[in-house]
Parts: C-alpha cells; structure tokens; sequence
C-alpha cells in the first residue's frame, strides 16, 4: 500500500511550496513513521521535529495534519493524501519546524 504525503516546505524569507511524496506503509504506522521513511530513503533535506521517549509526553511531532493540529506520531497513515503543514501562529524554522519551546525556556545566544 501507499500514502501520499502533500508538505508544505519552505524557511522564512522565500515562499513556501507542497511537495507531494509517496511512501509505502503498512496499516498501523504512524504519520510519522511514514516521514521518518521518506526522509530516510528518499529526501534527507526534509524538516521535522520528534523526539520519541515517553508515550506522546515530548509534544515535538506537533503539526497540521490534514487542517487540524495534532501528533504526527499518534495519527495513521492512510492511504490518499495526508497534507502536512507546520503549526500555523508559530515562528516557523524550516518545512514542518516551528519554534515550540515557550520564550522563558528558549536558549538564548551568547553575547
């Protein structure tokens, strides 16, 4: 089986466009198995965000999921297009990255 994966990439400063990958699944993988694969396997340059330690306790997989915020890591691939955005009202880094950590938290830079 196939999913399609349509992500929104780009960095700030230039125009973001969608990229549309296929990957091949088994039911029951996650949204973010099946990046973990494309970036693997077919683009390394891809951008997200996971940090999987302790059942969904990390919140680093967050991202638009077909419109609608969620974990990438708790949502199933499908087969048909899944769009993929990063977290919309935050600063973005790069394709699926946005600045999650609260300002209080953030590392600051030396001066």
């Amino acid at each position: 089986m196939k999913a399609t994966l349509a992500i929104q990439r780009g960095s700030p400063g230039e125009a973001s466009h969608t990229e549309t990958l296929e990957v091949a699944f088994e039911p029951g993988q996650s949204v973010l198995d099946g990046l973990r694969v494309l970036r693997r396997d077919i683009d390394p340059s891809l951008a997200f965000r996971f940090s999987c330690i302790n059942a969904n306790a990390c919140k680093e997989c967050m991202m638009l999921i077909d419109g609608k915020v969620d974990y990438a890591c708790t949502v199933r691939l499908k087969e048909g297009v899944t769009t993929l955005a990063p977290l919309p009202k935050k600063k973005l880094i790069r394709d699926l990255v946005t600045e999650i950590a609260p300002p209080d938290e953030r590392l600051l830079p030396s001066s």
